[in-house]
């Protein structure tokens, strides 16, 4: 297994693996040109944030973003978890779990890194669990938002 940063070839995939997780989790389906386009956007800014890939039996198989939000009430910065997929056939072999290792251990030698936040669907109890055995803990915390009515990003 191979746990690297995702590189401008891997973009496809990735927006690949996005649709899949937008369409398991949601049931929506984004516009491909949309979801490539925001993937391939991270990819080549780096001050936005990154991906990681698990590189298994020659091929992608699993992959996380990582954004960032400060937190002036602590003086660091909260890395976000986000985009995690893992194909099905991968699932609950512990891929999930190497690759949030692999970003607590990136984090560790990054000092304004004061934590590591997701956000996961109410019904996804399995995910859930997982973040629970890996040491995360639900926040009191709610999440809003409000999109421009201009915004088209899934059919």
């Amino acid at each position: 297994m191979i746990i690297r940063r995702a590189l401008a070839q891997d973009a496809n995939e990735l927006a690949q693996f996005n649709s899949s997780i937008a369409r398991e989790t949601e049931g929506i389906e984004l516009i491909p040109d949309v979801i490539t386009a925001g993937v391939k956007a991270m990819i080549e800014n780096p001050q936005m944030g990154f991906y990681l890939v698990v590189e298994l039996d020659n091929g992608i198989q699993a992959s996380l973003m990582v954004t960032t939000e400060w937190s002036d009430w602590r003086n660091g910065m909260f890395w976000w978890i986000q985009s995690v997929y893992v194909r099905p056939a991968y699932r609950r072999q512990g891929l999930y779990r190497e690759l949030y290792a692999r970003v607590k251990e990136m984090a560790e030698q990054e000092p304004a890194v004061c934590g590591y936040r997701l956000y996961v669907e109410r019904d996804n109890v399995n995910a859930q669990k997982t973040y629970e055995s890996l040491g995360m803990s639900e926040t009191d915390y709610k999440l809003f938002e409000e999109l421009k009515t201009s915004l088209e990003y899934r059919h």
